[in-house]
């Protein structure tokens, strides 16, 4: 074994130690590993066996062939459903429900008859019991193995694969003739590399759980979600009603996918409708605008609320739940430039209601109709949804998609859909177009 230091943020190899990372910049983050090296061939020859390139128009392939849970917003994230040899890792912050997830997971495969080994390295087998009767899974052909030692697990499925393997956690295993501790750099590579090499070679699928760090990121390297065919994170508040599945990374699918889930006693149960859980039922309140983002294939209507007061320090507090910090001093200078609105010593607070994360840039528009809303005391107009993208120069820009959210917002009953003035549309009932946020704060006044 050779001694090398890993950077846990890049991936990074040297074999010196730097405070800097040389490759990412980043500070303290190259932790000292191990390289397991191998035997090398006798007099450097090729082995004979080894693949051989081929132009690519020749290579023969079959469709690829995906297994359904029949739960329709899990199917919906991981690309339609389950393919032969990839590998999931799911993280989460804990309690968030990843190992009921994948103990409901385990259920829903093996009512349709298939075999599913589920691999334990932080329970026991009287813990999981309990949780698996709570949870009512009761499929014959779920089995248990509660190790941690990475080679027996491997040798299990060896001996009698299953349809789908399923690891908790992926810290909580290690290969026990390795000179490390479980969850170390060294630990997670060569354990994530043995089971890659095993789900690509018996075409077994494996669910990997990951624990996370304080920010919120898969712990360990980040080459081990280089390493895997799809990364889904959980979102949502702890002691939150709901749960959002997101698709970070997937190779077989589309990462823009999201999947609602709702914690009930009896586990998590996807969501039919996920509309009504970002409204509230408060009507026309001050500061509340309607937007609408894409998720994927979906259009999800949101509410943006605003609140806009009088700071009561020197340094006004600028404040965001959902959004990115940088985007609303943004538009709150877009306000003052162009409104004349003075907001240099008012506390403003944004927040996106039901829990959902959001980078989509049409809810500038809706961001703005809110804190209006909000610093004229005025509710908006009622049953009106705000879409658009808004410039540094105030103009109100065309976004992607806008039919689609045109559609969502109908169906739900909306009479007023505000987009920008130079969006291409195929429905024109109930849309009002703007230009500006003038023309915006006009329409706001009139009302």
């Amino acid at each position: 074994m050779a001694m090398l230091f890993f950077c846990s943020d890049c991936g990074y190899e040297t074999s010196k130690w730097t405070g800097k990372c040389p490759s990412c910049g980043s500070w303290g983050t190259l932790k000292e590993s191990t390289r397991v090296t191998g035997k090398t061939s006798k007099g450097g020859s090729a082995d004979r066996n080894a693949p051989k390139p081929e132009r690519i128009k020749d290579i023969k392939y079959s469709e690829i062939l995906r297994l359904p849970t029949k739960v329709k917003e899990f199917d919906l994230v991981i690309g339609g459903g389950i393919v032969s040899g990839m590998v999931v890792l799911i993280g989460g912050e804990p309690g968030i429900g990843k190992s009921t997830l994948m103990l409901q997971l385990s259920q829903w495969m093996g009512e349709q008859g298939k075999k599913v080994l589920y691999v334990s390295g932080e329970e026991s087998q009287e813990q999981l019991h309990l949780r698996s009767v709570r949870l009512n899974v009761a499929s014959e052909n779920i089995w248990l193995l509660c190790t941690n030692d990475a080679e027996a697990a491997l040798d299990a499925v060896e001996e009698n694969p299953p349809d789908i393997l399923v690891v908790d956690s992926i810290q909580s295993i290690s290969i026990p003739s390795l000179d490390s501790l479980p969850g170390s750099i060294t630990q997670l590579r060569e354990s994530c590399n043995r089971l890659l090499r095993c789900a690509k070679t018996l075409r077994v699928p494996i669910f990997l759980v990951g624990h996370v760090t304080k920010e919120g990121f898969v712990a360990g390297p980040k080459i081990i979600e280089h390493m895997v065919d799809t990364v889904l994170y959980f979102e949502g508040e702890l002691r939150g009603q709901y749960k959002i599945l997101r698709a970070v990374k997937n190779r077989f699918g589309s990462t823009n996918e999201i999947g609602i889930f709702e914690m009930t006693n009896a586990g998590l149960e996807q969501v039919p409708d996920p509309n009504h859980i970002f409204l509230s039922d408060s009507g026309r309140a001050n500061g509340s605008a309607i937007g609408c983002v894409m998720e994927g294939s979906r259009a999800f209507i949101v509410e943006v609320q605003a609140l806009a007061t009088s700071s009561n320090y020197g340094t006004p507090q600028r404040v965001v739940v959902g959004l990115e910090q940088k985007k609303l001093a943004l538009l709150l200078a877009i306000l003052e430039k162009n409104l004349a609105l003075y907001l240099r010593s008012s506390d403003v607070f944004i927040n996106l209601a039901g829990g959902i994360k959001s980078l989509d840039p049409s809810l500038d528009l809706a961001i703005l109709a809110a804190v209006i809303s909000s610093l004229k005391d005025k509710p908006l107009p009622e049953k009106s949804v705000f879409i658009g993208e808004v410039g540094l120069s105030g103009e109100i820009r065309p976004v992607s998609q806008t039919d689609a959210r045109i559609n969502a917002a109908v169906k739900l009953g909306y009479e007023r859909i505000y987009v920008p003035a130079q969006s291409k549309l195929r429905q024109r009932a109930k849309v009002q177009k703007l230009q500006d946020v003038k023309e915006l704060y006009a329409v706001l006044a009139q009302e």
